[in-house]
């Protein structure tokens, strides 16, 4: 079962239900009665079956060296034993020493064993021979199963796990055929659809999960999810909504259920809930952010600020925070001020454009214009899809007298976005001081269709133009 998701820090797992070693109690005590034979403190003997656990406990671990060691013992009491040998092949794959994985599997008798299949499909897709992978896989599913859509699904996690999406997908569409029950085959098949950008699968698929269980979670989170990243908050909210009643403590379902809120305007309640999720992780310094989000948006600086400063304290080197103060200062006109967290924040991030911006709008602020002029060239610089930095730029140039340089960074502004108020009336000025009249003309025009004060706004900047009747 894979749980899924877009906008929070968590790590995707693949689980192969069907060939890993349970974690669990029985494991654990064979694992430390084998490290009490290690240590002296106890006799041992210990069979093919114990040994496995032993080997596939450590491999989870990562523990590759306590791997061969329990592998060694393993096949010095039992030195003939294809499982364990299919292990050192296992440990081998763990330790990217694919060829010697192969080498291993080529040379066991017992060709058929279902996991030995399986892991030489592995190390074939590995060694990029998937020619032979595929036709080993088309072998095990043309075998006569009860199991079948288990064996699509074990195939499909080996694809998964090489990111090949499209491979895993045909296997689990054809698992799906044979078994339209077996929910973790759904799972997968649901994340295999959006990695290949069929949300409307991938949706209808966590709904088929939820008529065989609709207490299933993970699910309803998924759901919230797809509908999160085509921006239907609505459908979202509702999703997590039913993920939370199913489980109050989850975690993920709740900061979405946040990050939704925000997106639909609602901002106390989002601040309600993100205090909730901050009652349920250690990650507090990341919440103080959205909490502060959520203050500057309903314009409360003071206490946008202090969120972002218990941000701040427990996570110094916080990019997101001294960025954030420095915004509600310049809201507050504290220009000076701001600009100081705003250079804290580029000393962490120099190519972070909207940065050069913030500090830009400080420069203006102080009526620095010459090193307003030099952030605002920097942001454009480090990012040059920016129409209203663009038009920032063109204003100061506009004010310096500097014509042709206004319309060139009017005309770009216009070029990224032809909606920005006001660019056709300034491109007219611009052209009118510069003595092209014709131009002038033909964006006061156009300014005019768009705003119908727009006439008027350019007799208050050229009023030399007052008799020149130029929309006539």
């Amino acid at each position: 079962m894979r749980l899924k998701h877009y906008f929070c820090n968590k790590k995707l797992k693949i689980m192969n239900r069907k060939l890993l070693f349970p974690v669990d109690d029985e494991s654990s005590d064979i694992v430390k009665r084998y490290e009490q034979f290690l240590s002296g403190t106890a006799p041992g003997y210990f069979d093919v079956e114990e040994l496995e656990n032993i080997v596939e406990y450590y491999l989870r671990k990562g523990r590759t060296k306590d791997c061969t060691k329990a592998l060694d013992l393993g096949l010095k009491l039992h030195p003939n034993n294809t499982a364990l040998k299919t292990k050192r092949a296992k440990i081998y794959l763990a330790t990217g020493d694919d060829s010697k994985a192969f080498r291993i599997l080529d040379k066991l008798t017992e060709s058929n064993d279902y996991e030995v299949v399986l892991l030489k499909i592995e190390v074939l897709l590995k060694l990029e021979r998937s020619k032979e992978a595929g036709m080993l896989a088309d072998k095990l599913i043309s075998e006569e199963s009860d199991d079948m859509d288990n064996v699509c699904l074990d195939i499909a996690y080996i694809y998964l796990g090489q990111g090949d999406y499209t491979a895993a997908l045909q296997l689990l569409e054809k698992g799906d055929q044979f078994n339209d029950q077996n929910a973790e085959l759904l799972y997968e098949l649901a994340f295999c659809y959006e990695q290949n950008d069929n949300f409307s699968k991938a949706i209808a698929t966590n709904n088929r999960i939820i008529t065989i269980d609709p207490f299933a979670n993970e699910a309803w989170f998924n759901l919230g999810q797809l509908y999160f990243a085509l921006q239907d908050f609505t459908k979202a909210l509702e999703a997590y909504d039913f993920a939370l009643a199913i489980d109050e403590n989850d975690s993920l379902s709740c900061v979405q259920k946040g990050h939704v809120l925000f997106q639909l305007d609602q901002f106390e309640q989002a601040i309600e809930i993100y205090q909730e999720y901050k009652q349920m992780t250690s990650y507090s310094w990341q919440t103080d952010i959205f909490i502060a989000e959520c203050y500057e948006k309903l314009e409360k600086y003071e206490e946008s600020i202090s969120y972002y400063r218990f941000s701040l304290a427990t996570h110094a080197d916080n990019y997101d925070a001294l960025t954030g103060i420095g915004i509600c200062l310049l809201e507050q006109e504290k220009y000076a001020e701001s600009m100081t967290y705003i250079r804290q924040a580029l000393a962490i991030n120099k190519d972070a454009a909207d940065s050069w911006v913030y500090l830009a709008e400080g420069y203006v602020g102080v009526d620095d214009i010459d090193n307003a002029l030099v952030a605002y060239i920097k942001a454009i610089a480090i990012d040059p899809d920016q129409p209203d930095t663009l038009m920032a730029i063109a204003n100061i140039c506009l004010e310096r007298m500097e014509f042709d340089l206004a319309i060139k960074y009017y005309l770009a502004a216009e070029e990224l976005d032809n909606n920005l108020e006001l660019v056709n009336l300034f491109i007219a000025v611009s052209y009118y001081k510069n003595g092209e009249l014709d131009k002038a003309i033909t964006y006061l025009r156009k300014a005019v269709v768009e705003n119908d004060t727009a006439g008027s706004l350019f007799l208050e900047l050229c009023p030399e133009a007052v008799n020149l009747n130029l929309l006539d």
